[in-house]
């Protein structure tokens, strides 16, 4: 399933694509929420590794601002139930997601993403 965290982790892998291959955009999406139980610990670990301005940017192009822009040094229940829900329960279920580099499209089919490539586009 395409989450908002694995999302966080993705970039380009086209041919020749290496630079401003990432964040992914997302294009014509569905979404669907599903409901995860909520561990704090996990979302406060998992922190650190994000790339916290491309998360925001992806959480409001699938129609959620409740992040703030920055990242917020303070970690109190209600941010790490917010930051929960955008990453963890938010499922990307159909559309696709494009390079800002190179505009190759990655579709998204059933909330499986197609990060295979062509022969041609292997680098």
């Amino acid at each position: 399933m395409v989450r908002l965290i694995t999302h966080n982790l993705l970039a380009c892998h086209a041919r020749g694509c290496t630079t401003n291959n990432f964040p992914l955009l997302f294009h014509d999406v569905q979404i669907e929420l599903q409901e995860q139980e909520f561990n704090p610990d996990f979302v406060k670990n998992f922190l650190p590794k994000l790339e916290w301005r491309a998360l925001v940017d992806a959480a409001t192009l699938v129609g959620d601002a409740s992040l703030p822009p920055e990242q917020p040094e303070m970690t109190d229940d209600e941010f790490l139930q917010k930051l929960h829900h955008v990453l963890l329960e938010i499922h990307v279920m159909e559309g696709a997601m494009i390079c800002p580099n190179c505009n190759h499209s990655y579709p998204i089919s059933n909330g499986i993403p197609n990060m295979l490539l062509a022969e041609h586009e292997i680098g």
